[in-house]
């Protein structure tokens, strides 16, 4: 899968100033990588990943998901790609307290439709998968830092998305548990050849560091461009 932005502008008004948080930004994304994205507060780093989400789009420029323009969906082709194509991974990890974790894995596939015992079926797999299976019926009470953050990587999985978008994933915690936290978000960005690509936003240049390909934002614009010694990162810009 291949993502491509071409001369993408993202403006703002705050307090009746026009601030552009993306400046002309030119990218090429492919799958099989686990991409990184850097740089200081108000750089752009999160209008980027939301525009990658579908969450936003651009003023002008554009953005295409193998070869599909997702920078201009209405509302519900919005919904639609975001529940089928697009993974989420937060910092805070936005569990819902009640429910366990194979329930919150299984959020999306029941919102979609799903009957509870395939859903349910799905969610302990992913939860196998993620090194939680002793874990299935704990609520979000009784996890560490680093197991909520597994169940938030199976849930992002459910739906089976090419991409997956983690914004700050190590934010909350340790180095050693945020550590495996790369790892497996680096699996999962591997597995199945090129069909899946992750893009993690931080602020954590050793966890830059982790990855295939380094994506650094200076005032909207992309400042620097690093590919792993593997030459895995595609070409850029």
């Amino acid at each position: 899968m291949t993502i491509e932005l071409r001369d993408v502008v993202r403006e703002y008004r705050i307090g009746g100033q026009l601030v552009r948080a993306l400046d002309r930004i030119s990218l090429r994304l492919s799958g099989g990588q686990f991409v990184s994205i850097v740089g200081p507060s108000g750089a752009g780093k999160s209008t980027l990943l939301h525009l990658l989400g579908a969450l936003d789009s651009p003023d002008t420029g554009s953005i295409t998901f193998d070869g599909t323009e997702i920078g201009r969906l209405g509302d519900e082709q919005a919904s639609e790609f975001r529940r089928h194509r697009v993974g989420f991974v937060f910092q805070f990890f936005n569990l819902l307290p009640t429910l366990s974790a194979w329930e919150n894995v299984a959020v999306p596939r029941l919102l979609d439709g799903s009957r509870l015992q395939g859903a349910k079926r799905d969610a302990m797999g992913l939860l196998e998968r993620v090194g939680l299976g002793d874990r299935i019926d704990h609520r979000p009470a009784e996890l560490s830092g680093g197991q909520l953050q597994r169940v938030a990587i199976a849930r992002a999985l459910l739906m089976g998305p090419s991409l997956i978008l983690a914004d700050e994933p190590t934010g909350n915690l340790d180095s050693a548990t945020g550590a495996s936290i790369l790892r497996l978000l680096s699996e999962v960005a591997h597995e199945g050849g090129r069909d899946r690509m992750v893009v993690m936003v931080t602020h954590d240049r050793d966890a830059a560091a982790a990855t295939d390909r380094e994506i650094g934002l200076q005032d909207g614009r992309v400042g620097s461009d690093r590919c792993d010694r593997n030459g895995r990162a595609a070409a850029a810009r």
